[in-house]
């Protein structure tokens, strides 16, 4: 998906507007490219264009998804929308016990590492504090011995765990964080989810530029 552009020849009906840094976007353009689903990706800045964001979102964020004439916001809401109208290949599993645990997950990864992170927008240099740093140094250390005997964090399928573990570990470099020998396993498993063709392909050009 190019910015500002349409995904083939045609208009798609969907268009995500898309931060080109902030992580909870990239989530979303994961999710899009993971299901192949045709949706333009417009990148635009909050700060400098708020009157196109604020049209569809009320809190003038990105990411916001416009569907015909439903707009969506939220990270969160935005892919599980997205999971159940396009249910193939489904993101969340099956049964109600792991979809449950897989919410809880996310949850806390969103909550202790995404938004603090999300919270440095666009910027190139952004400026994490030693406690964040710490905390995602030791809590993705521990994450380590999960990944080490299957492909992907819930099994051999990939899920949406995978689809927001991918874009953290993809900016730890730009965080200033170096993972320690112990960490093996997840820095392969973390490799794997980049070679995924969807993974370059939900890339923006200054995220690109982040390894």
């Amino acid at each position: 998906m190019n910015a500002n552009m349409p995904i083939g020849d045609r208009r798609p009906a969907m268009t995500l507007l898309s931060g080109q840094l902030d992580v909870f976007s990239h989530c979303c353009r994961i999710v899009l490219q993971e299901k192949d689903i045709d949706c333009g990706v417009e990148f635009v800045s909050a700060t400098d264009d708020p009157a196109r964001v604020g049209e569809h979102n009320p809190y003038g964020e990105t990411p916001t998804l416009i569907d015909r004439d439903v707009s969506l916001y939220n990270m969160w809401v935005i892919i599980e929308y997205l999971d159940e109208r396009f249910p193939h290949p489904p993101l969340m599993p099956v049964d109600p016990i792991t979809r449950a645990k897989t919410r809880l997950i996310v949850s806390r990864l969103t909550r202790d590492w995404l938004v603090p992170i999300y919270e440095f927008g666009d910027s190139l240099t952004p400026k994490p504090s030693a406690a964040l740093k710490k905390s995602l140094r030791d809590g993705l250390l521990s994450l380590s011995p999960i990944v080490a005997e299957q492909p992907f964090f819930l099994g051999t399928d990939y899920t949406l765990v995978d689809a927001y573990l991918g874009p953290l570990l993809w900016r730890l470099p730009y965080l200033g964080i170096e993972l320690p020998d112990q960490a093996a396993p997840l820095i392969a498993y973390g490799e794997s989810l980049f070679s995924r063709p969807s993974f370059h392909a939900s890339l923006s050009e200054l995220e690109m530029d982040l390894r």
